[in-house]
């Protein structure tokens, strides 16, 4: 069996989790036995059995997979349809099924929906969102499965070695952007006087938000720590491990890897209050509307004091387990 990779976006263009979850999920299926390259969309002569697309796919391109004798596995990302509640996805899915009916189909090709019922599986990462798909797309319900992130073995607690002192300090590991909610964040960390450590990077330097942020850690450097992206995995495992707590207070999600990461490393959570977030962690995580600065302040506070009294989070997922599941779904093509 060989799997062919693919995403639409390059990843020079921009980083993040879903680079990770790509980069993983590959080496994960090689080390259990699977071929698995990334497509080359130049080379004529490259084969596979089956090409597993990360994103919304071109109706087209599985169409000439199928002619070509090669399943479609498509793992979508519902970030910002599985932050609304389910009333807005019931009206949503209605003016979607409305637009089906009336609008010609050429004019709706641009939103690929047509994908969802050609793809020959559809891979989500939690029950909320399996029930997004099922709202909005109606894929036929025995395509739908649900695999979460991987997370790799350095993030783990290992039980025998002596536990790492945490600090007083909050970590915060996002890519400097509005939906991630970091200036807020920041700014709340400065009226609730919470030490905090921010891990990440912008899509740009020049980004007007990331100029903001930078204005606001300069104010307090004895509260705000700003360090930039850690790429060695291993220091940003010990920066999890040695935090007072992880917080991730995004407008929307999917299925943060940081937050699995960070759970992986037994650090208790603070996450928005969304959807995704439940589905998760339940009960194993502290949880914060997304409201104005004076609220999430508080919260922020009450989260810093009681998170060395708080329980460890429920545990993720190891990328040979993820790679498990998906050669057991890849079989039944």
């Amino acid at each position: 069996m060989k799997v062919l990779i693919d995403h639409q976006l390059p990843f020079l263009l921009a980083h993040g989790g879903l680079q990770i979850q790509i980069e993983r999920t590959k080496q994960a299926l090689q080390a259990n036995g699977i071929e698995a390259e990334y497509l080359r969309w130049w080379d004529d002569s490259q084969g596979g059995d089956i090409i597993h697309f990360f994103g919304r796919a071109n109706p087209c391109h599985i169409d000439f997979a199928h002619a070509k004798g090669m399943k479609y596995v498509m793992s979508e990302l519902f970030t910002g349809q599985g932050s609304r509640t389910p009333a807005q996805l019931r009206l949503q899915g209605a003016l979607e099924k409305t637009l089906r009916n009336v609008v010609p189909a050429t004019f709706l090709a641009s939103f690929r929906w047509e994908a969802y019922e050609k793809a020959d599986a559809l891979l989500v990462g939690t029950t909320w969102e399996a029930e997004v798909a099922t709202l909005l797309f109606a894929p036929p319900p025995e395509r739908i499965h649900i695999v979460p992130n991987g997370v790799e073995e350095v993030f783990f607690l290992n039980p025998s070695s002596q536990a790492v002192p945490r600090s007083n300090e909050l970590v915060c590991t996002a890519t400097v952007t509005p939906r991630k909610r970091v200036v807020e964040l920041a700014e709340a960390a400065l009226l609730a006087e919470t030490p905090l450590r921010i891990l990440g990077a912008p899509y740009g330097e020049e980004d007007p938000y990331y100029r903001r942020f930078l204005g606001i850690a300069e104010q307090r450097p004895d509260l705000i720590r700003y360090t930039g992206a850690l790429k060695d995995r291993a220091e940003l495992a010990r920066a999890y491990k040695e935090a007072r707590g992880f917080v991730l207070l995004s407008t929307m999600e999917t299925r943060s890897l940081s937050s699995e990461e960070a759970a992986a490393a037994g650090c208790p959570l603070l996450l928005s209050d969304l959807p995704w977030a439940r589905s998760t962690f339940g009960r194993t995580a502290t949880y914060c509307p997304i409201g104005n600065t004076a609220s999430t302040a508080a919260a922020l506070r009450k989260f810093y004091e009681e998170a060395q009294t708080l329980p460890s989070p429920c545990k993720p997922c190891r990328w040979g387990d993820v790679a498990n599941q998906l050669m057991q779904i890849y079989k039944t093509l």
